[in-house]
């Protein structure tokens, strides 16, 4: 049997009778219509749009776009976790990390935090380090580079 228009049914849950209002008082919402008594809302239309609204509401009403969105928050990634992955003189960047299954993305900024002791020396790229952090990698003979996305120090260098 193919399915055409005029032996589609809808499911019984939807079938509900569509209630009738304002049918006297024997069918249970009748004389107010189930509308309350006098006001802008008793009357057609008055559910809609015609409530005055102040500044604050009429701004709220609206949908907010770019700009209203919270700033990425930093993936965690801390000492004992780059001891247990890490070798020594390795370039550690979010790429890497990611690669390696240790963060969910490239595009949240990656920060690293001083959880433990750091036994392995490192080279840190394109990632934000705690200041703590950052010593413990000096101190260990690791670097932290940190790429400047600055067109006029290029343009500079070129000439």
């Amino acid at each position: 049997m193919t399915i055409e228009l005029n032996n589609l049914k809808s499911p019984k849950e939807k079938m509900k009778p569509k209630k009738r209002v304002g049918r006297g008082n024997a069918s249970g919402k009748g004389t107010y219509s189930s509308r309350g008594l006098k006001g802008q809302r008793s009357r057609s239309g008055g559910k809609k749009g015609l409530k005055l609204k102040g500044f604050k509401t009429t701004l709220l009403a609206f949908p907010k776009f770019k700009g209203d969105k919270p700033k990425a928050k930093n993936q965690i990634v801390d000492f004992k976790l780059l001891n247990k992955i890490g070798k020594d003189n390795m370039e550690i960047s979010p790429v890497v990390l990611e690669a390696m299954g240790v963060i969910n993305s490239v595009r949240k900024p990656v920060k690293i935090l001083n959880n433990g002791e750091l036994k392995v020396k490192l080279t840190f790229v394109d990632c934000k380090v705690s200041k703590s952090a950052q010593e413990a990698i000096e101190k260990i003979g690791g670097k932290v580079v940190v790429k400047e996305k600055n067109i006029e120090k290029e343009v500079e260098e070129n000439k």
